[in-house]
């Protein structure tokens, strides 16, 4: 079965690295070690991205959590560096991705978004509209790797999930999206996606000339 549709992942796929800058301010900001920061931070991220916590409430549950003063200035300021820190992206993806769509296939958008981010990224980029699905974790209230996130943006596409190759920088993701039938490749870097593609034989199905 030919493709027909490419589900990509936000984050580490179509973005690059997140910003040094915007990392270092957030730590700064809590005047915590490194470590004890990133434990903070990935602790609820999850719970962020189901849209169980709004990006206001992360912050003043992360604040709680590591015994800092809880003050609407400092939270609305974590809230803007932790936007920023998500708000990149990688041109050569976002070129591969008008090359799928001028060959005539459907791409979509698949992320764990919070709220803040989000909106942050509708400011920053107007590249947003090319996709023909876009599909926000906290807005269903689903996150990955929850197979009926997969459903719902499968059932956006209009596609099958043999017809779909899913695009995502974390293994677990993927073996969801393998679960479904659907074909799945981890993103490191645009090299290795390249080389991914045509072992699994679909430079027959993709351009794949904005990766060469």
């Amino acid at each position: 079965m030919a493709l027909r549709a490419v589900i990509f992942d936000y984050g580490m796929v179509l973005t690059g690295q997140p910003v040094a800058e915007a990392h270092a301010a957030l730590v700064r900001l809590t005047g915590l070690s490194e470590d004890r920061f990133e434990t903070l931070y990935w602790a609820d991220r999850h719970a962020y991205d189901e849209g169980k916590l709004t990006g206001i409430t992360f912050w003043q549950k992360f604040l709680r959590d590591a015994g800092i003063e809880n003050s609407p200035t400092r939270v609305e300021e974590l809230n803007h560096w932790d936007a920023r820190m998500w708000t990149t992206q990688n041109p050569v993806m976002l070129d591969w991705q008008l090359e799928l769509k001028r060959r005539g296939l459907r791409t979509a958008i698949l992320s764990n978004m919070g709220d803040s981010v989000l909106e942050n990224m509708q400011r920053a980029f107007d590249w947003l509209d090319r996709f023909d699905v876009l599909v926000w974790s906290y807005q269903l209230g689903i996150a990955k790797p929850d197979p009926a996130i997969y459903r719902h943006t499968l059932q956006q596409l209009g596609t099958r999930p043999d017809e779909t190759l899913f695009i995502d920088d974390k293994w677990i993701n993927i073996e969801a999206a393998h679960a479904l039938g659907m074909m799945g490749i981890q993103f490191s870097t645009v090299e290795k996606l390249h080389q991914d593609l045509v072992a699994a034989g679909l430079d027959a199905d993709l351009p794949l000339s904005s990766l060469s």
